[in-house]
């Protein structure tokens, strides 16, 4: 395709607003000329995959103006889109200048995704016997995600132009924003190191165990990029990364030696005593000079162990120049770290029970502002959780931004800015979703409350979101059950109600790590089995533009099911083991919203004992007048 030739190379610095869309969006398409592309690919994630991402790599919020944490972007010479899903439907639309660039909102119909916004403008080049270039940063993306760019777009005649040097940091570095937008500093947080009281497996085992897995792989080297793998191997947090526990490296693993390259200007004694002996720590600049060393000076060609849906696509070529001999298979890390041990676990209760107090003791002083006719915000109310989280012993940090949205913001599913100005209102609902970092625990919980006496109409939406809930949670499986069948199982019920949501119904979570971890959870897209030991969100909801949202969300972790019927056979008892899940979160539900007409017997029975669970943890912890409140609150 040939470019408009009327794009400048250079951009002339006139009085127009320079760090508005347009000007970044000028500057990026002469980014596009100079490199011979056609269009250039800007995804979400980072050179470490991350989902939240530090300032600095920041790169599609920056040039989009798009802040949601998922979402991607793609230039061309006269176009411009932004790809997002349905929690964020609603969020580009406020935040997208549709002149400049469209919302393509994914899953809906008439709404392209990526790939078929390129195989569009391919075919066209194709038509036109032209050759049509797509740029794309290769540490931005994993090798499976470049696979199926490739397989879907190479009938069109794209070829994709892998450019190390990422353009958005090459239109960020220029004057006018290297000075009126500069990038932040990177990497450059403290970094702690964790006893095993609180990891429940050493550093030395850890490396131990990823070993054995290279072993019968036959493989010598596993290069590690995402961020709480790394963490996790090495048993050390930062603070490089906003609510997640994390700090920016780069790992690699080698039959006999580990390394960790990071800015080791931050790394004090303390972690380099945790490292000794069992870790080389190097400068984060040496990750891919080491990793090319490590296979050209092995005594003859190493085999890499490479999962590919957690590997960028940068390292893969790097070692493919290299030479080395690449074994795909799962990541050992990946794996381990979300089978969780009975330390964790435990960590993870008394992380989840400091938030479930803070959340219903937020609650509570919501009702009781609401009662004496005091005006409150949703910063208001995002304040109070944040304080009383802040107030609980070991807090550490958010796990996310704390979402609080009343009435028609509690249908935009990721509403991460809640405003001082939107004043609670009575007959408005309120989507409470916040999680908090403890030192070692991570939590995240959703709540929705009527303002006052509830509609008929919000009453049933409730019940039925709740309905969902307790269907999931209550669910019995059998070991090898996927996450995409449990979504099923939770979504049955509404559907029968003709209701629906458009996100996943839960994903896995770290301890002490990301609110968000692969690679269990319970969606239509996952396929993994929900194994003993892992931890999973369970939040059905219910979001209607202009109307408001409702969103229901407790942890759960999978453990064994004890049949406790004396007719088991002993044949039964000793066939395929089943799970189930046991809550991590115990507070009240709204008793205002709750229709008990619209509940069978089996989810009376279970939310029954769950408010038993919810006063007996909470009850020592309150005051007496407190759990007066609660009691009644817990009472159908």
């Amino acid at each position: 395709m040939v470019l408009s030739q009327s794009l400048p190379t250079e951009l002339p610095l006139t009085s127009v607003d320079l760090t508005g869309t347009a000007y970044k969006f000028a500057a990026l398409r002469s980014q596009l000329i100079k490199h011979k592309l056609d269009a250039y690919f800007v995804p979400s994630a980072d050179e470490h995959l991350n989902e939240y991402l530090p300032e600095a790599k920041q790169r599609r919020q920056w040039i989009s103006g798009f802040t949601g944490s998922a979402g991607d972007f793609l230039i061309s010479a006269d176009q411009a889109w932004i790809f997002v899903d349905s929690r964020y439907y609603e969020q580009a639309d406020m935040q997208v200048e549709a002149n400049l660039q469209k919302v393509c909102k994914v899953g809906l119909d008439g709404h392209q995704t990526v790939t078929e916004v390129l195989e569009e403008l391919g075919q066209k080049s194709l038509n036109q016997l032209q050759s049509f270039r797509l740029g794309i940063d290769p540490f931005t993306i994993t090798v499976s995600q470049y696979r199926q760019f490739s397989e879907k777009l190479g009938a069109s005649g794209i070829e994709i132009v892998p450019i190390v040097d990422n353009l958005v940091d090459a239109v960020r570095s220029q004057n006018p924003w290297a000075e009126s937008e500069p990038i932040p500093a990177f990497g450059d947080q403290p970094v702690i190191p964790l006893p095993d009281s609180i990891t429940g497996e050493s550093l030395a085992k850890k490396l131990e165990r990823v070993r054995q897995v290279m072993d019968k792989k036959k493989a010598s080297i596993l290069p590690v990029t995402k961020l709480d793998q790394i963490a996790w191997l090495y048993n050390l947090r930062g603070r490089d990364v906003e609510c997640n526990p994390v700090f920016i490296s780069y790992a690699i693993v080698t039959k006999n030696a580990a390394y960790l390259f990071t800015n080791t200007s931050r790394i004090d004694d303390a972690v380099r005593q945790h490292l000794e002996g069992q870790v080389q720590l190097l400068e984060y600049n040496q990750y891919l000079p080491k990793l090319q060393e490590l296979v050209t000076n092995y005594h003859n060609v190493p085999n890499v162990l490479m999962a590919i849906a957690q590997t960028t696509f940068g390292t893969y070529l790097q070692l493919k120049e290299a030479k080395a001999k690449i074994i795909e298979g799962e990541h050992p890390v990946e794996n381990f770290k979300s089978h969780k041990n009975e330390i964790e676990i435990a960590q993870m209760q008394q992380a989840n029970l400091n938030a479930s107090l803070a959340k219903t003791l937020t609650i509570k002083w919501i009702e009781d502002q609401i009662s004496a006719n005091i005006s409150i915000s949703e910063r208001d109310v995002a304040n109070e959780i944040e304080g009383l989280y802040k107030q609980q012993e070991g807090f550490y940090d958010l796990s996310f931004p704390t979402i609080a949205g009343t009435g028609a913001n509690g249908s935009i599913v990721h509403y991460s800015n809640p405003n001082p100005e939107c004043k609670l209102i009575k007959g408005d609902l309120l989507l409470l979703d916040s999680g908090s970092q403890f030192y070692g625990g991570t939590t995240d919980d959703t709540r929705s409350l009527s303002i006052g006496e509830p509609t008929a109409e919000q009453r049933d939406r409730y019940t039925e979101v709740l309905k969902s809930h307790i269907n999931c949670a209550m669910q019995r499986f059998p070991k090898g059950t996927t996450g995409s069948q449990i979504d099923g199982i939770a979504r049955s019920s509404l559907w029968q109600s003709g209701l629906d949501y458009g996100h996943g119904t839960g994903h896995g979570v770290g301890v002490f790590l990301n609110v968000h971890e692969g690679p269990n959870g319970i969606s239509k897209r996952v396929n993994q089995s929900l194994e003993l030991g892992t931890i999973n969100s369970i939040e059905p909801g219910y979001y209607q533009p202009k109307w408001g949202g409702i969103r229901l969300e407790n942890l759960y972790f999978v453990k064994e099911f004890q049949p406790k019927s004396a007719n088991t056979t002993e044949k039964e008892a000793n066939s395929t083991p089943w799970y189930e899940f046991e809550s991590l979160t115990y507070i009240p539900f709204d008793k205002k919203l709750i229709d008990r007409s619209k509940l069978n017997p089996s989810q009376i029975a279970w939310l029954e004992a769950y408010y038993t669970k919810v006063i007996e943890k909470l009850s020592p912890l309150l005051t007496e007048e407190e759990r007066a409140w609660l009691t009644t609150n817990c009472t159908l």
